[in-house]
């Protein structure tokens, strides 16, 4: 059965998924200037990352049966185009929950320890072995807040227990009183935790709801010292509104691994500013992490292929 992956991907890149790709199922790439539908004619299974399923591309997928995300946002499919065709969509949490949270840590400690001022500094002939202190902090002691306790929100709740921090969460669904403990993690509301956090994280899906969660008002919610970070969907954040944050000190800082257009315009002010570090989209983009998902897709699409219900599948 075919594969289309709808995804331009470097020469690199294909080769990890191929060395992953089961002997009973075959692969076509996307080429550069290649248009999705003008490729999926045959396909039994589409694997997408970011490329818009429209139903264009339904209507020309004639043999499709299943529709597999290498991620867990699915933003860029039309459900209801899925629905109305019988075709089921799956995500690929696997190979995703440990690097997201470790690229958390790398966006906080980035902006604690003033990395990359450091590093320039050192380029441009300056030693600034005292002049940092006052502006670098220790991790340990910390309080954070975790919005959306989910697969991603949990990893990084164990992880901050290692590093001796207070974690607070908020979620549309509070977790069990057996979890919280075990996680060592405590609920509140959105708005007291942001009053309460020294670090904010977010890890809740793009939404209508959740469209522009952190805006203007709970920027000023924040500690003037906290630092904002964005490892999940860029539409999470008015950006507009977290750069006037940060120009006029209501906080800290901000790391971010995602904007609302990707990639972001070259004169995005947030790329610019001392007290941003921004990365393009690479929290999960570890080739151990890109093996594993890629192991799993492949893995529901035969499940499709002999009948069964993919693993974590969309509610359409």
């Amino acid at each position: 059965m075919k594969v289309v992956y709808l995804e331009p991907v470097p020469n690199d890149v294909e080769a990890i998924v191929r060395e992953c790709l089961p002997s009973d199922l075959s692969l076509q790439v996307l080429a550069e200037n290649e248009r999705p539908e003008g490729v999926v004619a045959d396909a039994d299974f589409l694997l997408v990352a970011t490329t818009k399923v429209t139903p264009n591309v339904f209507d020309a997928a004639k043999n499709l049966k299943h529709i597999q995300h290498q991620g867990v946002g699915y933003n860029n499919i039309d459900l209801d185009a899925a629905k109305a065709r019988g075709i089921t969509i799956g995500l690929t949490p696997e190979g995703t929950s440990i690097p997201v949270a470790e690229h958390v840590f790398l966006l906080i400690l980035s902006l604690y320890r003033k990395i990359f001022e450091a590093r320039q500094s050192l380029r441009d002939g300056k030693w600034l072995q005292w002049e940092l202190r006052p502006h670098s902090y220790d991790l340990v002691g910390k309080s954070v807040g975790i919005v959306g306790l989910g697969r991603i929100g949990r990893e990084l709740s164990t992880c901050l227990r290692a590093f001796g921090c207070e974690v607070f969460y908020t979620d549309a669904v509070r977790a069990s009183e057996v979890e919280e403990l075990s996680l060592g993690v405590v609920f509140t509301d959105l708005d007291d935790l942001l009053q309460r956090s020294d670090i904010v994280s977010l890890h809740v899906p793009l939404l209508p709801e959740t469209r522009n969660l952190i805006g203007s008002r709970e920027l000023e919610l924040m500690k003037s010292n906290a630092i904002l970070i964005n490892a999940a969907r860029g539409g999470l954040i008015d950006e507009a509104a977290l750069a006037s944050a940060l120009n006029e000190g209501q906080i800290a800082g901000a790391g971010l691994d995602v904007f609302e257009q990707e990639p972001p315009p070259k004169d995005h002010p947030l790329l610019f500013m001392d007290n941003v570090v921004a990365v393009p989209h690479i929290a999960a983009g570890t080739r151990d992490a890109y093996a594993t998902k890629m192991r799993a897709a492949f893995a529901n699409m035969q499940r499709v292929a002999k009948g069964e219900a993919p693993i974590n599948q969309v509610e359409l």
